[in-house]
Parts: structure tokens; C-alpha cells; sequence
């Protein structure tokens, strides 16, 4: 049985980075589970310098043997304009071979995103970051609302997966709501990956 989950994600401003480290923490609160974090690099319309092969800070650029060797996969992108960032979206354009292998098929998936404002496109990059994971046959897990935080938060979280509130300036730090709202989606994809592997 595999008993890794990739945390997978695109961070500009750090907020995606740290829902991507609590994420973490949650999956690793179930016994035997551990979390893989990732990142993918920048793109620009014109490539004048090279990505170095590691990143300066955060964790290590995401290769495609990651997806392979995962059992479940959280994937975060701040939003941009009501979807994920270009570098997510270009890096999942180029998982045509793992789709048609079914690498990713039958396995869960979290999704999970930051925001400069409450209505800033949190739900539909929620939704557009699912739909080539359904396309890849993955079972997405949101948030249910036996979560009481999600009742009860004024910033972030949704049942379509976690968000995160940051502020016009980026200064709003992580609210006890979202932290809670990310462990608990942790432990909700770990559980359900080690139930389906665990299935005969």
C-alpha cells in the first residue's frame, strides 16, 4: 500500500504555500499516512532565464514520477481570475501520458485555494482545478459541513474544498477557521486514500 499523499501546489504571495503546509500536517494525523509537498515553477510568455532545477525556498519542484508514486493528491493555486494560476494549469497540460495510462484514475483528490478578496473567484477555481482531475478519473473529496468551521467562518472555506481569505495587501494572516478548515481536509483525503487501498 502506498501512503503518501503529493501535496501539490503554485504559491506567489506564500498564502497557497502555508494552506499547502497545514494540508500537510492534517494528512500526517492519520495513522501510517504521510504528506509529499511539491511546487510547481513559474512560467512566462517568454522564457528569458531558466528555472534553476530547485526552487530558492519552499519545496522541491513536482516531476511526473510524484504523480505516479501518490495515493491521493491536494492541489492549491491562488486564484486568477476565477481559475488556477498559468504554472498549475501548464503543468497539468502536460500529463497527457499519465491520463492515457490512467496513472491518476480511482485515486482522491483535495482541492484547495487563496484569495485577495471573499468573492474573488474562491468556489470557481475550486471547481475549474477538478475538472481535469475528473478527466484523469480522480475522486474528488470537498468538505463536508460535519466540519463545524464551515459553518462558522467568516473568512475562508467551502465544501467544494479550502480557501483562504488574504486581503486586498496580502497582509491577512491564516484564520484559526481556515487551519482548522485545512486539517481537517488533510485527514479527509488521507482517510479516504488509505479506505481505497485498503479495499481489495
Amino acid at each position: 500500500m502506498n501512503h503518501e499523499i503529493l501535496v501539490l501546489y503554485y504559491s506567489r504571495s506564500g498564502h497557497t504555500a502555508q494552506l499547502a503546509r497545514l494540508i500537510a500536517r492534517g494528512i500526517e494525523e492519520v495513522p501510517g499516512m504521510r504528506a509529499r509537498l511539491r511546487q510547481v515553477p513559474p512560467v512566462a510568455p517568454v522564457t528569458e532565464v531558466a528555472q534553476p532545477p530547485e526552487p530558492e525556498d519552499g519545496a522541491p519542484y513536482v516531476q511526473k514520477q510524484d504523480l505516479l508514486d501518490c495515493a491521493g493528491l491536494a492541489m492549491g493555486s491562488p486564484t486568477r481570475f476565477g481559475n488556477m494560476a498559468a504554472p498549475l494549469k501548464h503543468f497539468l497540460d502536460t500529463t497527457g501520458a499519465e491520463w492515457a495510462s490512467g496513472a491518476l484514475a480511482g485515486k482522491p483528490a483535495a482541492l484547495f485555494t487563496s484569495t485577495s478578496t471573499m468573492h474573488g473567484g474562491q468556489e470557481t477555481t475550486l471547481l475549474t482545478m477538478a475538472l481535469p482531475l475528473l478527466h484523469h478519473g480522480m475522486l474528488i473529496v470537498g468538505l463536508p459541513y460535519t466540519e463545524p468551521a464551515l459553518t462558522s467562518t467568516q473568512t475562508g472555506g467551502t465544501p467544494y474544498g479550502l480557501s483562504h481569505v488574504a486581503g486586498a495587501k496580502g497582509d491577512n494572516p491564516i484564520s484559526d477557521h481556515e487551519r482548522e478548515l485545512a486539517r481537517a481536509l488533510g485527514r479527509r483525503l488521507a482517510d479516504v486514500a488509505r479506505r481505497l487501498a485498503a479495499t481489495p
